[in-house]
């Protein structure tokens, strides 16, 4: 139900036919303010006509606003059913830590389903990642990752084999990768680098992740150390409308920067 009071410093829930703002970004203002108050998780939110009614726009504005807010996450839509409000994305940490650890320090729990692990010899690319020769012997281990049994992410892990012997044979069911690496070889990951690029879901990952095919995704490529020695080398593909980055930024001191 739509409120219609107001205090101090609150969203206005009228829109004004004298802004320069579209109608239909003042009507998603509202419709957010609305979620972050009143709505719940898996809420209905009102219908486009109820919108419509509401604050004398047309449908196809009413549309627009919540078109907006469902390819920015924060409704979703069931055909034949309605529109309602989406889980808040996971801001993705942008530390070294293992997807284990970071659903537990979020109140959810982590899952992993095994995908498929295989020998193999490094390409050329993977190989200058891990800093071994092209051939060198390569576990790979690929994983989806799931948080309170929803799929969030496929991670294909590659590892020296030689630093990891018997790896292809360790159960890894819910278990973190990094914890075993430490448990098990003693290689206690403690540094990394990241790259991370927006992507689109081929019809295999999309099915995996339960995503329509050509869904946004966001691809992470990362290197791990324990030390001097580069332990992994893993390409991930996290689903996008869960997740979003977050990071500080510092300004430079007066005549420190251009």
């Amino acid at each position: 139900m739509l409120s219609a009071v107001n205090n101090p410093g609150d969203t206005p829930n009228v829109i004004d036919a004298r802004s320069p703002v579209p109608k239909y970004y003042q009507l998603r203002e509202i419709l957010l303010d609305l979620i972050e108050r009143e709505l719940t998780v898996d809420a209905p939110v009102p219908s486009e006509r109820e919108l419509a009614a509401r604050y004398g726009l047309s449908r196809m504005t009413a549309r627009q606003a919540i078109e907006h807010l469902v390819s920015e996450g924060k409704l979703y839509r069931v055909q034949g059913r309605g529109t309602f409000v989406a889980r808040p994305k996971i801001v993705m940490p942008l530390r070294l830590t293992s997807f284990s650890d970071d659903m537990r320090a979020r109140g959810m729990v982590p899952g992993a389903r095994d995908l498929g692990r295989r020998a193999i010899d490094a390409p050329a690319a993977v190989a200058r990642e891990l800093g071994v020769e092209a051939g060198a012997p390569l576990y790979v281990v690929e994983r989806l990752r799931t948080a309170d049994g929803v799929p969030m992410a496929l991670e294909r892990s590659h590892l020296p084999a030689r630093l990891v012997p018997g790896l292809l044979d360790q159960s890894l069911a819910d278990r973190s990768l990094y914890q075993l690496l430490a448990a098990e070889y003693g290689l206690a990951l403690d540094r990394g680098d990241q790259v991370i690029e927006a992507g689109i879901a081929d019809r295999g990952d999309a099915e995996l992740l339960a995503l329509a095919p050509g869904s946004a995704v966001l691809r992470l490529q990362r290197r791990s150390w324990a030390g001097s020695v580069p332990v992994e080398y893993v390409v991930s593909t996290y689903r996008a409308d869960r997740y979003q980055l977050r990071a500080s930024l510092d300004i430079d001191p007066p005549g420190g920067g251009a």
